[in-house]
């Protein structure tokens, strides 16, 4: 049962890669941040939804409060 399940997790990653790469995302020319690396690992980890119309997307904006003076 185990090996089941690992070889569906796997083939799920595969098929999440594999839209990925389709979308461009392991581009050379793309820059390396928070947002295109977010939405390359989401996409990966959504997998065959995306082939459903998942397009998944970060939003890195990160309000740190600010220290007392």
């Amino acid at each position: 049962m185990k090996t089941i399940i690992g070889l569906v997790v796997l083939a799920w990653l595969v098929i999440g890669a594999l839209a990925a790469y389709q979308r461009g995302y392991f581009g050379d020319d793309r820059d390396v941040s928070c947002k295109s690396t977010g939405d390359t690992v989401l996409t990966i980890v959504a997998g065959p939804l995306n082939y459903f119309g998942v397009n998944p997307k970060v939003d890195c904006k990160v309000n740190v409060p600010q220290p007392s003076e």
